[in-house]
This record gives structure tokens, sequence and C-alpha cells, in this order.
């Protein structure tokens, strides 16, 4: 039996089966059973495997959703890793993220102001605040990064955004199409609430970030942050942010 802490989240009962199913659909076909263990940490879902291929499965679950790395001694200098943020204030000098290091001790991963500032608004002297106001970063929003500093004797872990992050936050940009941020939601629960809500047409691609995170595309003219209260009522438990490339444009060209 294999046992893995997967580099995703979960707040209750109901998400950690959500993502069972999700495992057991992504792993169908194999010789595998797949049991979800319980949330380790802070609220990371383990899980194990036994089988015939669960050297396969397991292979598949570490590239395709990621694995904790556990200790400061799993993660490697100028590797790429996701890792999921933290409450915005904790620290107005970096932003902050929890990438599954908790033994011994947990240690997030700091992307420093001036990096986020060079990286996202040209250079310009703008509050952590307001840069996570303007792409839409939030508690729990899965982003990519890229590890340039480990100081095992400080646990201290310092990044910056990958560069697949930033193409994507470039893509996102250039669209000019705004996105709903959905997170705590399997795809199945949010396409049902798109349907229930009849914003079928309103979204034109749903694009996943984690298991229960999504990123909703609104078609030309569509208010992302007006459609929350109407997918919001078959949501409950989901947290939303907004990008709006329209307004994120309009404070760089000033």
């Amino acid at each position: 039996m294999t046992t893995l802490t997967l580099l995703t989240k979960a707040n209750d009962s109901s998400q950690l089966e959500q993502i069972g199913k999700i495992l057991h659909d992504s792993l169908e076909g194999l010789e595998i059973e797949t049991k979800i263990l319980d949330m380790v940490a802070d609220r990371w879902v383990q899980i194990a495997l036994d089988g015939e291929d669960e050297g396969i499965a397991a292979n598949y679950v570490a590239k395709e959703i990621g694995i904790c790395p556990v200790s400061l001694q799993g993660l490697k200098r100028f590797s790429a890793i996701n890792g999921c943020l933290i409450s915005l204030e904790k620290s107005r000098e970096e932003l902050l993220l929890d990438v599954g290091v908790f033994q011994p001790k947990t240690v997030y991963a700091a992307v420093p102001l001036r990096v986020l500032q060079a990286q996202l608004v040209d250079g310009r002297k703008i509050a952590l605040k307001k840069i996570a106001e303007l792409y839409g970063l939030c508690e729990d929003l899965p982003v990519n990064i890229k590890i340039t500093s480990i100081i095992e004797e400080e646990d201290r872990v310092e990044a910056e955004l990958s560069n697949a992050q930033l193409s994507k936050f470039k893509v996102w940009r250039e669209s000019l199409l705004d996105r709903l941020l959905v997170l705590g939601a399997s795809l199945a629960e949010v396409k049902v609430a798109l349907a229930r809500a009849t914003l079928d047409r309103d979204i034109i691609d749903v694009e996943p970030l984690g298991l229960l995170e999504h990123a909703l595309t609104c078609k030309l003219g569509t208010d992302a942050a007006g459609l929350i209260p109407k997918i919001g009522r078959s949501l409950k438990k989901a947290k939303f942010a907004v990008f709006d490339p329209k307004r994120l444009r309009q404070f760089l060209e000033v």
C-alpha cells in the first residue's frame, strides 16, 4: 500500500468525498483501490493506494495532482510547485503560500513584494493588497511558483511566480474577458450551479486550477462579479474572486 499526501486541500468531509470520486474516475481501468484517509496538517488530503497498479497510479497522481514535499528536504531550488495562498492578512511585504511543508513544522514559501511588483505591475511600487485585488489573488487559490531560495537553518523558502503562472496571467489579461474564480467546488458542482442559474451561455470555458478550484471565463460583456450572487446560491461553501483584465489594463496604463 502506498500512502500519499496530495498537494490539494479540503475543508470538510463532503469535499473529501468529491476528491475521492475524482480520483476514482481518473484511475478507472487500473487495478487499484483508492481510499481517502483524512486531512493532515493544514487540510492537506491524504490518500492510500493499494493494488497491482499502485505504482502507475502513484506516478499519475504525482504528475497530475501533485504530492506534498512534506519537509524542506522535499523541495528543490529552481523547481516549480503549486502552492495555496494563505490569508493576505499575514503579511504586507510578501505573498505567502502553503506548499505542503509541515514536518517537523509548517514552513511557507514567500514571494517578496518587490518580486511581485516586478512580475505583475511593471515594477511599480504598488501595495500587496492592491496587486491581489487586481489579479484575484485570494486565500486557497492555487498558484504555481518557482523556488528560488531554501535556507533550512532559518526555515525560510523564497520564490517567484513561475513562467507557467505568468503565462496564464498574460493570457487572461490579453483576452479582455472577465474570469470568475471559484474555490471549493468540484467541476460537477460548478456545472450544475451554472445550469440551475441558466448561466451556460454567459460562461464560455471552465478552466481547472486544481481539483476543487476553477476559473470560469465569461463571454464578452459579461461581468464576473455580477454572477457571484446567482451561482453562489448553489455553491454556498465556495469562495469567489474576480479577475477583471479591463480594470487591470486601465490601472497599468495610468
